[in-house]
């Protein structure tokens, strides 16, 4: 049953990577533009370094980008106008005009009333007809470069010049000069009997969803090609430069390459083409962590993150290329290698960069410009960053990315142009907002330390921290002994992962908590004691073995309760292995001779350790706790002991899941031996 359920275990790990792996391949499928890609790479000005091109098909030869916005800019600043006019105020005003006229007529019908005066009704009539303006046409912007307008009366418009329009001010003016002129004697009692400036009114309006509309038209009416190639034709010869109507018609060719789907058969094609390119690069990854990152292969959410973050990069950087909302070099790709380093390692950091680089280059514009880019920019992150303590270190980072970015462009520049002056400055801004946007990598450490659980260095830093670690300092204050000892330890098993290679915060931070399991019974363990003071004397063998035996249970539960990550846990339960409370098991065996044992009872639960920094902590407690008992402290004694113990773990097969190799238990010798030795003041003893 045992052996069914750990096969059916493996099959469940096997079924989640290979989840993990299509699921990636899906989603990367979808972020992959959809139309062909362009094989041919070419620059203004740069020698055409492909055999001759000769057109494959029949395009349309379309405008440039500064053609098209140019011509735009011509037709708007042509464009005429709209104004609705409205006849309901012209018939309106004229009614109520032609009352108070024909009013003045009746008062004044016994004095003699010029004939011209009957003119004035039409002159009213005519500014309606002319169209009247609320203010001068000078100040309208619609009008500011205009010499004429449309006027639209009802499903009509016609085309009237500036210099008829009127606005109120000069309808008036105009109007009351004729009236003046015409009234003659009888203009003051005109005027004061019909004030015309009651009979003026704007009837002429803006109409801004007519005009938009017409704009609209206009501008969707302008071509955007200026002539076309032919299948067959020539574009251009190998060796040939690439000059400015060349590189017009090859990016209409590139325009027209990308957006032809063609036949049935080349669109698949082009999807199976897509799908093997994007499974090639994976599965460069998928390898390397197989056969020489097992640890984080055979583990879920570490192999997640990698895929998950490869993703994001793509989906980051294909969004901008196809949205054109920035520079694609605006994308800080330096925060993948940046962020595996972190938790992981700089080789992994380096093959996710280049597995990312290879899928982004496949749509990047210049690709090979952008690949050579981002591996030396991205390697750089990775070896700058050797540690990642405080945010001096990120800035630092940040420093020489942008550095490396912009020295490489600039290579690349020269290398293509051969002069400072075709370089294009103003691209190095874009390094410059990478730089910035790389400082995300320090709270993307913390979002993603909560989500996958892993544990930086920095977190490890943080929990090393003596002073402000409520635990650590619980067990200063109820285990002084236990305190000082699990110092000991840090130091001793620091000093031997800097030689033997390691994670060293991870190995402090381990030997820091693995015994404050102790809090609980303190006076139970002889470090803690004071002199002739021992709780053992008085309780039963037995009894004694499962006290000192669950001070691996309760760290753990102590552990959990304040929240500590499971790595660390791993020192606790670990730091023991399997072995036996040897004393304890001893002594009841001389007080109950003959009696069978349950060797179970006197026994930590284990496991045993999986780890270098684990393996190097049980190692180092065991021995540092031995020495400080043994009576004759001489050098011959100490690697004696030493010698012993490592072996006898390495017998008990506490060692046999741990990474560590024969090597690195040499070096463990030598180190904890010399710092034992400088500890503790060894005499030499000399021959007599």
């Amino acid at each position: 049953m045992k052996k069914l359920l750990t096969r059916l275990a493996q099959y469940y790990h096997y079924f989640f990577l290979g989840f993990v792996f299509i699921i990636t391949i899906f989603l990367l499928f979808l972020i992959f533009p959809g139309e062909t890609r362009f094989k041919y790479e070419f620059q203004k000005g740069s020698p055409w370094r492909h055999s001759t091109l000769i057109a494959p098909f029949n395009f349309a030869i379309l405008k440039s980008d500064a053609t098209i916005v140019a011509e735009k800019d011509s037709v708007i600043k042509k464009y005429i106008p709209y104004f609705k006019l409205d006849t309901t105020t012209q018939l309106t005003q004229m009614r109520e005009f032609e009352k108070a006229f024909t009013s003045f007529f009746n008062l004044e019908k016994n004095k003699r009333i010029p004939a011209k005066l009957n003119k004035i009704p039409g002159l009213l009539n005519q500014l309606y007809s002319d169209g009247i303006l609320s203010k001068s046409p000078d100040t309208y912007t619609e009008l500011s470069k205009a010499t004429e307008l449309m006027i639209v009366k009802g499903n009509q418009a016609t085309r009237q010049p500036i210099e008829k329009i009127h606005s109120l001010k000069s309808a008036y003016q105009a109007f009351n000069d004729s009236i003046r002129k015409w009234a003659g004697p009888l203009y003051d009692d005109f005027m004061s009997m019909v004030n015309i400036d009651n009979y003026l009114e704007e009837n002429l309006i803006y109409d801004i969803e007519l005009n938009n509309r017409e704009k609209d038209e206009l501008l969707e009416s302008m071509s955007l090609t200026m002539g076309a190639v032919q299948a067959g034709e020539r574009i251009i010869f190998e060796g040939d430069l690439v000059g400015q109507e060349e590189l017009v018609i090859l990016e209409s060719l590139k325009k027209a390459y990308e957006t032809k789907r063609g036949e049935n058969l080349d669109y698949y094609l082009v999807i199976g083409g897509k799908i093997i390119l994007i499974i090639g690069c994976l599965l460069i990854l998928f390898l390397y962590l197989l056969y020489y990152r097992t640890e984080i292969f055979y583990h879920k959410r570490q192999f997640s993150f990698i895929f998950l973050m490869i993703v994001l990069m793509v989906f980051l950087s294909g969004l901008v290329v196809k949205m054109q909302i920035a520079n694609i070099y605006m994308v800080p790709l330096a925060i993948l290698p940046i962020l595996v380093r972190i938790f992981f390692d700089s080789r992994t950091a380096t093959f996710a960069l280049l597995v990312t680089t290879l899928l982004i280059g496949f749509f990047a514009p210049n690709n090979y410009e952008y690949i050579i880019l981002q591996i030396i920019a991205g390697v750089v992150a990775v070896f700058s960053l050797n540690k990642l303590q405080n945010r001096a270190h990120l800035v630092i980072t940040a420093f020489w990315v942008a550095v490396t970015y912009s020295i490489i462009y600039i290579a690349i520049s020269l290398m293509q142009e051969g002069n400072l002056a075709s370089v294009k400055w103003a691209d190095l801004q874009w390094f410059g907002y990478n730089a910035v946007l790389i400082f995300l990598a320090y709270p993307l450490t913390w979002v993603f330390e909560k989500i996958f659980g892993f544990v930086s260095d920095l977190t490890l830093m943080e929990l090393s921290n003596t002073n402000q670690q409520p635990l650590l300092r619980k067990l200063a204050e109820e285990a002084p002994g236990t305190f000082q000892h699990s110092m000991q330890i840090a130091n001793l098993a620091e000093e031997v992962i800097h030689r033997i290679g390691g994670n060293p915060f991870l190995v402090r931070a381990g030997a820091l908590y693995h015994d404050i399991g102790k809090i609980k019974r303190p006076a139970f363990f002889i470090e803690n004691q004071a002199a002739g003071m021992n709780p053992h004397d008085r309780i039963d063998p037995k009894r004694s073995a499962e006290v000192i035996i669950d001070h691996v249970t309760n760290g753990v539960r102590l552990a959990r309760k304040y929240g500590l990550p499971e790595v660390l846990i791993d020192f606790i339960s670990t730091h023991h292995g399997t072995t036996q409370a040897t004393y304890f098991y001893k002594t009841w065996q001389n007080e109950n001779p003959g009696q069978e044992v349950n060797t179970d009872e006197f026994s930590y639960p284990g496991p045993v350790p999986t780890s270098k920094e684990c393996a190097v902590v049980m190692l180092t407690d065991g021995i540092e706790a031995a020495a400080r008992s043994l009576k004759d402290k001489t050098y011959e004694n100490l690697r004696d002991l030493i010698e012993t113990m490592v072996n006898k773990k390495i017998q008990d097969g506490q060692l046999r899941n741990a990474e560590l190799t024969f090597r690195d238990i040499t070096i463990f010798k030598e180190t904890v031996f010399e710092k034992l030795k400088n500890i503790y003041h060894l005499r030499i003893e000399y021959p007599k």
